[in-house]
């Protein structure tokens, strides 16, 4: 399996690369681990957010007056946004602000059916070459070699993820720019599955995943994974980023849990396919 950026940048070139999710917290859940170790290796390193998440549901206590306050909310999860993205050592986007503090273009969807879904602004109803041109303008700022995002699926199915990944193949499609999927291989799947089960206990309130694809619609054939980032020394960067998007995270010891009290491992790992700029499928590669 090869690393994320073989064949993708020149040797002796220092990287740039630019991740693009939909709303806070994305970026540590689902690439915290690529993002801290390119960091550590001395690459460029930017994150994209979409949305500011106004449609989030809140864990602590103290806090749950926030819920359903799109814009007290926003306002929270930007600042908990920007000390995760500090925490990992990358370079923050808001998609659609020029200036720091703007509001960015698009608002948190929701899911599919919501009322927020029909809000003027979410972004997962504007059309798909209005999103492609707001993500191309950051493209062009930053001049990444390598773009990532969600697969196809969004990762579940979010509206939003889904928007960002077909916003984000169109806009890097146009700039002959490859991009990179995150998946999840079903053999990894299972040995987290496992190990979650070894560790804690639906007594607990936890819901632990109770098959392989439970939780991840991106979860594919080990053979369809071409990349992968393997770093369990930055855990602890991921873990502490993390802890900075306190409304939508507990974290544990080796894992962490949302709202809805489903539990994932920290492992430490990631996987990628490079995507076809046509379909969005995961493209095979030559094997090392």
């Amino acid at each position: 399996m090869k690393g994320l950026l073989d064949g993708l940048v020149p040797a002796g070139v220092p990287a740039r690369l630019l991740f693009v999710h939909a709303h806070p917290d994305d970026e540590t859940l689902t690439t915290g681990v690529a993002i801290a170790h390119h960091v550590a290796r001395g690459d460029e390193v930017h994150v994209l957010t979409c949305t500011l998440g106004e449609e989030g549901e809140v864990i602590p206590a103290a806090l749950a007056h926030l819920e359903g306050d799109g814009p007290a909310l926003a306002a929270h999860r930007r600042d908990e946004l920007a000390r995760a993205v500090a925490a990992l050592g990358a370079t923050h986007h808001l998609l659609g602000a020029r200036e720091a503090g703007d509001a960015p273009a698009f608002r948190d969807s929701g899911m599919a059916g919501s009322r927020a879904a029909a809000h003027t602004r979410a972004f997962a109803g504007v059309p798909l070459g209005v999103a492609a041109d707001a993500v191309g303008a950051v493209l062009d700022a930053v001049a990444p070699h390598v773009v990532v995002t969600y697969d196809a699926t969004g990762g579940y199915g979010h509206p939003d993820h889904v928007r960002t990944h077909g916003a984000t193949r169109v806009a890097a499609a146009a700039r002959d720019l490859p991009v990179l999927g995150v998946l999840v291989p079903l053999s990894w799947a299972q040995e987290d599955r496992r190990w979650l089960a070894a560790t804690l206990s639906e007594a607990e309130g936890w819901v632990l995943p109770t098959a392989e694809h439970a939780y991840a619609a991106n979860t594919v054939p080990d053979e369809v994974v071409t990349r992968a980032v393997v770093d369990p020394g930055v855990l602890p960067v991921q873990e502490a980023a993390l802890r900075a998007h306190a409304t939508q995270v507990v974290v544990g010891s080796g894992w962490y849990a949302l709202s809805n009290h489903h539990v994932f491992r920290l492992a430490g790992r990631e996987a990628y396919a490079r995507l076809d700029p046509a379909s969005g499928r995961p493209l095979p590669e030559g094997q090392p």
